[in-house]
């Protein structure tokens, strides 16, 4: 069994997550998406705006139908920061003799070298870099790594909390399961003081 790791705050999880992990899971020939919504990323501090439950919750509803996708709350039952190297060890002793393979960003390929025990990282789990622009994984790259080509979906949670402060619509950005949780729980409704 091949399974993606799919890590990140979902905050909230919009169209544009969903497209990628889609093509991923089809690129790759995953079995299976995790979706693990981050307690508290350790490069993200005080940035996180849904409590985390909440943060589960949409990610729940915005997966909901696809057999291929499954949430998976492993980090915010963890206390502490959510580091990758703690939820792939926990991942490889539950899903035992499958093969991981932990899905990423290209902006974050780079930064892996300095993430916590980057060396494990790589010896639990295959690295597959998420490429919206053909990029593909350059030449320099610090770690071994798979490009998948993605569609790009011009979609940011950033601008979705944005709309949402401000009253607009968030429809068309983000699955309307996951819009009616935002309304209804009045997610996103301030920004934070600068």
């Amino acid at each position: 069994m091949r399974i993606g790791v799919f890590g990140g705050t979902f905050d909230p999880p919009h169209l544009g997550h969903l497209v990628v992990a889609s093509d991923a899971c089809g690129a790759l020939g995953l079995d299976r998406v995790l979706w693990i919504p981050s307690a508290v990323p350790p490069h993200k501090v005080n940035t996180v705006q849904a409590p985390a439950g909440a943060r589960l919750e949409m990610v729940r509803a915005a997966i909901q139908g696809d057999p291929r996708f499954e949430a998976d709350d492993l980090e915010l039952r963890r206390p502490g920061p959510s580091y990758t190297v703690d939820t792939l060890r926990e991942l490889a002793h539950r899903h035992s003799g499958a093969e991981l393979v932990l899905l990423i960003g290209a902006d974050n390929l780079r930064e892996i070298p300095g993430w916590r025990e980057p060396g494990e990282i790589l010896r639990l789990a295959r690295v597959a870099v998420l490429s919206r622009d053909g990029a593909g994984v350059p030449p320099d790259a610090p770690v071994p790594a798979v490009a998948v080509e993605v569609t790009r979906v011009d979609v940011s949670a950033t601008e979705v909390r944005r709309r949402a402060a401000a009253g607009e619509t968030i429809r068309y950005l983000v699955p309307d399961a996951v819009r009616a949780l935002v309304e209804r729980r009045g997610l996103y409704r301030e920004l934070p003081r600068l």
